[in-house]
């Protein structure tokens, strides 16, 4: 008899439905907090699903997408819990929808009409403490967001974008695999 999909989860019932080691979910609780299984009598730790999706989106950055411990960690403090969820579930429009809301919050307020700006008079309020890290799906702004010169080696951003959905599209298709095996 099988649980239901919103029944809580074994760590033994975890590890095997994410091919991982019993002790490395251990390790990640101490690693990322937001991991927080219920625990019982005795010390058994019973995962909710969404502590389950979780863990699905941090193994997926770790193993298939070649994150470190600390990058994820940044990943998670950046864009939150949602964002590796949808990772995990590889659900597409979530993480669309993650990266335009975080790319809107980045982009400078408009003008405000009591101190009207000409063309000529851009205003630079500030830096940023560090680049913006665009490791995974495109997040923060690019430095090359017009067109690039043939030969140059980069990207475009509609290459960029291209390469995206093909990413989304090959890591449907290994979940999609992943269910039948």
């Amino acid at each position: 008899m099988d649980k239901s999909p919103d029944a809580f989860r074994t760590i033994s019932e975890v590890a095997e439905d994410l091919d991982l080691p019993q002790h490395v979910l251990r390790f990640w609780e101490t690693r990322f907090n937001q991991i927080k299984p219920m625990k019982r009598g005795g010390g058994r730790r019973y995962y909710r699903p969404q502590d389950v999706e979780l863990i699905k989106g941090i193994r997926h950055m770790l193993y298939d997408q070649g994150y470190t411990i600390k990058g994820v960690q940044k990943l998670l403090r950046e864009n939150g819990n949602h964002f590796l969820v949808a990772i995990g579930s590889g659900d597409v429009t979530a993480i669309e929808a993650i990266t335009q809301r975080k790319q809107a919050e980045a982009a400078p307020a408009p003008a405000s009409p009591a101190h009207p700006r000409g063309p000529d008079d851009e205003m630079l309020v500030g830096e940023a403490k560090a680049k913006p890290n665009r490791r995974f799906f495109g997040l923060g702004k690019a430095d090359d967001e017009g067109p690039v010169p043939p030969g140059s080696g980069k990207l475009s951003r509609d290459n960029r974008a291209l390469l995206q959905e093909a990413l989304f599209d090959l890591l449907e298709c290994k979940r999609l695999l992943d269910q039948v095996r």
